[in-house]
């Protein structure tokens, strides 16, 4: 695992160009580690084909391809589309043991990975990712 240290070449803003460039609840959630309540994200259910990206900096960060439902109140993703944009980092806070899921390129909070919970995919994780972290481009859209 990564520390926000180990990046090279992130994109940093100030505070001000934070707030500005992000509504309140996704700067809550990609500057200050919040998280959006269960079953209410935008992406929870959508099954739209395409790519999501980091709404900090516009990263690609999974592929449709790679969601589906665990039911448990957020995207869940199997795999990142490029392990390179992601980071993990070992987060202790709240009482319990689990590993925080950060954008490379901007640093911005997206949710946690979770490793064996006995899901069928083929990777038995599950990044369990806030929805106003993210942007879906639709398959499609740049043709």
């Amino acid at each position: 695992m990564s520390s926000p240290a180990d990046q090279v070449g992130r994109i940093t803003r100030s505070d001000a160009e934070w707030r500005a460039r992000l509504d309140p609840i996704s700067y809550q959630v990609l500057r200050q580690n919040a998280t959006e309540r269960p079953f209410t994200g935008e992406y929870n259910d959508t099954t739209t084909v395409g790519v999501y990206r980091c709404k900090g900096c516009d990263t690609e960060l999974f592929r449709s391809e790679t969601k589906f439902s665990s039911h448990c109140g957020w995207p869940s993703f199997y795999a990142p589309s490029d392990a390179d944009n992601v980071v993990l980092i070992r987060d202790s806070s709240l009482g319990m043991e689990r590993v925080e899921v950060r954008c490379k390129v901007c640093d911005s909070h997206l949710g946690h990975v979770f490793h064996g919970e006995g899901y069928p995919t083929p990777t038995d994780d599950r990044y369990c990712i806030n929805s106003v972290s993210l942007v879906l481009e639709p398959a499609g859209s740049n043709d």
